[in-house]
């Protein structure tokens, strides 16, 4: 039976844009004073939560919200089980927004909004797919189910909670990364690296340091108070880099920086090292002084742990990078820098985070493990591979290449998982970064992509 996949996308195209703005204009951000029974992550995430589920049950689907930690949208029949797995969070908007971040505006072919690439575009896009193989009526031998998390932004609690009560898929793939194919991701560790207070009296006194909102995003903003003597002169000092406040012997310090995705700090401007550069220059109290010669000395200009001597590499998912994700600092409390690690698959984790003890004990510092998530890694010649291979390629008319990234998706979380798209290849990727958007033309053309493959991979 021959399907042209394509022309079925586009029977639906205008359908398709309309949910995937309507999606895309709830903010659905991770706010956990909003947190309560059956919406753990806020009332953002669980409406955007609902919205899929809602849709999904109206078009026929067989919906579960589980306890709002996640949630699934399930066709077909038999024993085995595919697993396409989304999610409906999105990281905060941050600021330098050309347009509503949650407006979806349409310009260009381009639709404009958080999340448009990571994750709610493509997440209505294999929905789309998977409507479009139940609304044809095709004969499938296997079941496939959609699993909706709400918490992969941040910690993963929504399919650490999933599968505590659900079954896990025999294979599947995550929509949130890069074509053709995804098969190794780089394990994932947070470290906090931190200090205890030590105030002494100086003619200029770091109060206070705060940098960024997420360990998986590059800070953009950073801000630092000082009390000093020299308020008025530290401020024109820093005139040329930021923006800077002065109240009495007190001055406010704001430096901007360059957002991007924490598995590709390289790609932007840490505005918190960029701040401490500047502080650098001044002659602060000994707890800010140390707070900040630290950050230099092991962050300056160095995204690949080579300060730190945990430079790991290998030729299945290349460079280890770090992300100083967060920088915080009272000078009655201490300070700590949150670090985004991704390392390569062959990295030894214990001793990766064993020589970064050491380095933080040599200086006065602590250094401790938070969490870690391992590397993942799907063999060629499997099944999953050698289907969504022929798929891409018969789609595309390109050849289907094995890729490897630092980005954690979804994937991992099965034993046999890949991330399949939805960025095609040299394409610009804004995931985390302001005006993020995804291209009209790649979401119908992954949409196809996706339908052939849910076909594939169940009949």
């Amino acid at each position: 039976m021959k399907i042209n996949w394509m022309e079925e996308v586009e029977k639906r195209k205008d359908a398709l844009l309309a949910d995937t703005q309507n999606f895309l204009r709830i903010k659905s951000v991770l706010n956990m004073e909003e947190a309560a029974v059956g919406a753990p992550f806020g009332t953002g995430v669980a409406e955007a939560l609902s919205f899929m589920l809602n849709k999904g049950e109206a078009d026929g689907f067989v919906a579960k919200n589980v306890d709002g930690y996640a949630g699934h949208l399930e066709m077909g029949q038999g024993q085995e089980l595919i697993g396409i797995l989304c999610h409906v969070d999105v990281v905060p908007e941050g600021d330098g927004w050309t347009s509503d971040p949650y407006g979806a505006d349409i310009r260009d072919g381009n639709i404009y909004a958080r999340g448009a690439i990571d994750d709610k575009g493509p997440t209505m896009a294999a929905y789309y797919a998977m409507k479009i193989v139940k609304e044809l009526g095709l004969p499938l031998q296997k079941r496939v189910r959609m699993i909706l998390g709400a918490d992969e932004e941040s910690e993963w609690r929504c399919v650490d909670h999933y599968f505590k009560k659900e079954e896990m898929p025999t294979m599947g793939f995550a929509p949130d990364a890069d074509f053709p194919i995804i098969n190794a991701e780089k394990g994932i560790s947070t470290v906090h690296i931190t200090m205890k207070p030590n105030i002494s009296k100086g003619s200029t006194v770091l109060q206070e340091f705060t940098s960024g909102r997420r360990l998986n995003m590059v800070p953009d903003y950073a801000k630092a108070v000082l009390m000093s003597e020299r308020a008025g002169e530290i401020a024109e000092q820093f005139a040329s880099y930021g923006n800077a406040v002065v109240q009495g012997s007190q001055v406010t310090l704001e430096m901007r920086g360059v957002s991007a995705h924490g598995s590709t700090p390289e790609k932007g401007e840490n505005a918190g090292v960029l701040l401490a550069a500047f502080l650098q220059q001044q002659e602060l109290d000994t707890g800010g002084a140390a707070f900040v010669s630290f950050a230099m000395e092991a962050f300056q200009d160095d995204t690949r742990g080579t300060r730190l001597g945990v430079a790991y590499t290998d030729d299945i998912t290349g460079d280890l990078t770090i992300n100083v994700g967060t920088m915080s600092y009272q000078a009655e409390e201490g300070g700590t820098f949150g670090l985004n690690i991704r390392y390569p698959v062959t990295t030894d984790v214990d001793e990766m985070v064993s020589k970064m003890v050491q380095y933080a004990k040599q200086r006065g510092f602590e250094a401790k493990q938070i969490s870690n998530s391992s590397p993942h890694h799907v063999a060629k010649e499997h099944v999953l591979i050698q289907t969504l291979q022929r798929v891409y390629e018969e789609q595309t008319g390109e050849r289907a290449e094995l890729l490897a990234i630092g980005g954690g998706t979804y994937a991992r979380s099965l034993q046999a998982g890949v991330a399949f798209g939805p960025l095609f290849p040299g394409k610009e990727d804004l995931a985390h970064q302001k005006d993020e958007y995804i291209e009209i033309e790649d979401l119908v053309k992954a949409t196809a992509i996706y339908a052939q493959a849910i076909y594939e991979l169940a009949k």
